[in-house]
């Protein structure tokens, strides 16, 4: 077998708008291969999220992370953002926490996002702020009178709203050419919202492409509660399990987000015996 493959594409020369025809340039071909099953009850066929990451994220990520896609970021970051994807996943396969890092207090502020900023800080992914203004132009005709033939007469008109600092302040801990990443290990869960919100923002007025965002795996718990800390990481924090019903009702509107779970794999001396 040598994974071969052929398919005959239609394509596309000519697209037509309101303003007219527009002759549509070849840019290059892209083919992605999926397996597909059928979606039961709907002639449609769809790809399982799940084979989309195994083949865009690398092994070891996979191995070591929980890993989730949503709106195909596994496929944006690999295929469009290789030099920001590849940074983060060396950033991903660097990081390493203690069982006395996780026993440490300091919620967000502890030393485990503080080792982030030790592997992407140097690499140029900065804590960006978005602010903008908003102007909206309403355009219409408007009836003058009649001409000779008793047909009605317009004219253009507009008018123009304004709203100052329509976005105003949304930040993300870390943005590169069009990619953000974000890491949320022990906050109050309604973080995600806001973290959601932005990346959602930036990616509207076209600041990002895709996001990535990390926190904590539930399978961390068995070593929460080995070391007594179930009341320090406790339901009402952000973990997957917080994050991921978000995602699924689409609270991150338009943007594609890759999630990474933290497993205890990440932690240097815990062994799944204790």
């Amino acid at each position: 077998l040598t994974g071969a493959f052929s398919v005959q594409l239609w394509q596309h020369q000519r697209w037509a708008n309101n303003k007219g025809p527009i002759d549509v340039e070849d840019a290059g071909l892209r083919v992605f291969a999926f397996r597909e099953t059928a979606l039961q009850g709907t002639p449609y066929r769809v790809v399982n999220p799940a084979s989309i990451v195994e083949r865009k994220v690398p092994e070891e990520i996979r191995r070591k992370y929980e890993v989730y896609s949503y709106r195909n970021a596994a496929v944006i970051l690999a295929e469009t953002r290789q030099t920001e994807f590849a940074e983060i996943c060396d950033a991903l396969r660097d990081f390493s926490i203690s069982t006395a890092t996780i026993r440490k207090s300091g919620g967000n502020e502890s030393d485990i996002p503080k080792l982030f900023n030790e592997l992407l800080r140097p690499k140029g992914w900065r804590e960006t702020t978005i602010r903008g203004d908003l102007e909206v132009t309403l355009a219409w005709r408007e009836p003058i009178g009649l001409d000779s033939k008793g047909k009605p007469v317009t004219e253009p008109r507009s008018s123009v709203i304004r709203r100052e600092r329509y976005l105003d302040g949304h930040k993300i801990d870390y943005v590169k050419d069009k990619v953000a990443f974000d890491l949320e290990w022990n906050s109050k869960d309604q973080t995600f919202d806001r973290d959601l919100y932005a990346f959602n923002a930036f990616f509207l007025s076209g600041a990002i492409d895709v996001a990535v965002l990390v926190t904590r795996s539930a399978s961390l718990n068995v070593i929460f509660r080995h070391l007594d800390l179930m009341p320090k990481y406790g339901a009402s924090t952000t973990w997957m399990g917080k994050l991921l019903y978000r995602l699924n009702a689409g609270r991150n509107g338009g943007c594609p987000v890759l999630v990474i779970g933290i497993t205890p794999t990440c932690v240097s001396d815990w062994s799944p015996s204790e």
